[in-house]
């Protein structure tokens, strides 16, 4: 859904006329749409993700990067499908650089 909101704005499904966002932060996703205009991603997987494989999000990391989306990606060694913070395994920490990310967009200008 985050990636929805972030390609499409959330009035496109049912919510007030308000701006896209203006980072957008995936985990564990097979979410593959995009558009030519897509906020600054920040996007993780777990590299033995079987609901979600890594390859479906490295198609949609390589087409954002090919349309000059900022991007950053983590391929996690170890772990699967759903691995929350990441605590105890090689994701630990994966929430802190997502935030790193996004205040550096916000800091920016996009």
């Amino acid at each position: 859904m985050v990636a929805n909101i972030g390609s499409h704005g959330v009035q496109r499904f049912g919510g007030d006329d308000l701006p896209k966002p203006s980072v957008v932060v995936m985990a564990y996703t097979a979410h593959s749409e995009y558009t030519t205009a897509e906020p600054p991603t920040f996007a993780v997987v777990g590299d033995h993700d079987g609901i979600a494989p890594p390859v479906i999000m490295e198609r949609r990391v390589a087409a954002l990067l090919g349309h000059g989306t900022s991007v950053e990606y983590r391929k996690y060694n170890g772990v699967g499908h759903g691995f929350g913070l990441g605590t105890g395994t090689s994701a630990d920490g994966w929430v802190a650089e997502a935030v790193r990310f996004w205040d550096a967009v916000i800091k920016r200008g996009r």
